[in-house]
């Protein structure tokens, strides 16, 4: 599968194909603000008593992602008026930095939390901040790989063309793997693969690609004795040890059950009580559904693929390949997101953390997804609105 565009054909042969310079996309925009705004109420909800217990006021992480929204918007709207093109430029150097910082993880600079290294502390005399790199990587292996075959399409059609991008997605998701971070290396790896699709890639290579994933994970999961080796364990069958390694999806799990069609009632939640471990952030979805119900977790999800099909139809009408690319595997990384997290919190693969887009706790994913869509708007602006067949 080819999706691509001719900058050159739109400036020569404008009857063709014109390209109009217009406002931001407005549907994207509301999309994106009904996600944010719902997930600092669901954020409220969720964290209500974690937030007394950690800081002695129910509001403490309401307040932070507040900020984090807040924040998030005003870089949405500085990188929604820069020329998307300009990040072709940085592509490369950001790809490398990303590389640099996952292996930053596994220095001094690391910090563990529960068992996972996924931050790096950046700071000096105990006033600092930590990143995600994990997070960034995403975002850079996008701009990578539409930089790459936006220079030449004819790239994705070759197994020599593709080793780049293949070899960049293995390292990147190899890296993230030892965080340890099964669901984020997924999303990765889905994410080279996408773009590399769409640009062209035959079927053979995905199957290719797909296969190495396959051994890689078998390795991982069944002849490597190792954490994801229980972790599998515990997937199959989390009540086998619902007060040990399956503590976290039996928690969940009864949240999801016991909030039946229509929900407990906003702010009703029992689980979130201390039961459910950090229920603001990866496990958010089993609150959502104990409070607001099948139906509530159903609008949600209606949102979402309104979002996803909001970027896919701003990439195909792009005005160059870049463009494309650039929004398709934004489309793509919010899919994988999302159906990932719906996976582990319904106990359909091994649990391992994932944020749910713009819902979930925390300022790292969602600025960066906030930048992934700030660079979608401004591809927006550029949108071919007339194309007709040879004269």
């Amino acid at each position: 599968m080819a999706l691509s565009r001719n900058e050159d054909t739109i400036k020569m042969n404008p009857v063709k194909r014109r390209v109009r310079r217009g406002n931001a996309d407005f549907p994207l925009i509301m999309l994106t603000t009904i996600l944010s705004v719902f997930g600092m109420v669901m954020v409220f909800s969720a964290s209500y008593y974690n937030a007394i217990n950690d800081n002695g006021t129910p509001f403490s992480y309401l307040w932070r992602q507040a900020f984090f929204v807040f924040s998030g918007f005003i870089i949405m709207y500085i990188i929604s008026n820069w020329n998307y093109n300009i990040w072709k430029t940085f592509a490369y150097p950001l790809a490398v930095i990303g590389i640099l910082l996952l292996l930053l993880i596994f220095t001094p600079l690391g910090v563990t939390v529960n068992g996972a290294t996924r931050w790096i502390y950046l700071g000096v005399g105990g006033v600092g901040f930590t990143i995600m790199p994990g997070e960034l990587a995403k975002l850079f292996l996008i701009l990578f790989c539409a930089t790459y075959f936006a220079t030449d399409m004819d790239r994705a059609r070759s197994l020599a063309g593709i080793l780049p991008i293949f070899a960049y997605t293995a390292i990147t998701g190899i890296l993230i793997i030892k965080q340890p971070n099964l669901s984020t290396a997924i999303t990765a790896v889905i994410i080279g693969i996408g773009i590399a699709f769409l640009a062209g890639m035959h079927w053979r290579y995905i199957i290719l690609m797909a296969g190495a994933a396959v051994a890689g994970g078998y390795y991982l999961f069944f002849i490597n004795k190792g954490y994801w080796h229980e972790r599998v364990i515990s997937f199959m069958d989390p009540f086998a040890d619902e007060l040990g390694s399956g503590y976290q999806v039996v928690q969940g799990l009864l949240a999801l059950g016991s909030g039946g069609l229509y929900g407990k009632g906003l702010g009703q939640s029992v689980q979130k009580n201390l039961y459910l471990p950090e229920p603001q952030n990866d496990f958010i979805l089993a609150i959502i559904g104990e409070e607001i119900g099948f139906l509530g977790i159903l609008a949600l999800m209606i949102v979402y693929v309104l979002l996803i099909w909001r970027l896919f139809y701003v990439s195909i009408r792009s005005r160059d390949n870049f463009g494309m690319l650039v929004g398709t595997g934004v489309a793509i990384m919010v899919a994988a997101q999302v159906i990932l997290n719906v996976a582990v919190v319904t106990s359909s693969m091994p649990p391992t953390g994932i944020a749910l887009p713009f819902v979930s706790y925390g300022g790292n994913s969602l600025w960066i997804f906030m930048i992934l869509i700030g660079i979608v708007l401004n591809i927006s602006r550029y949108q071919v609105i007339e194309e007709e067949g040879d004269a």
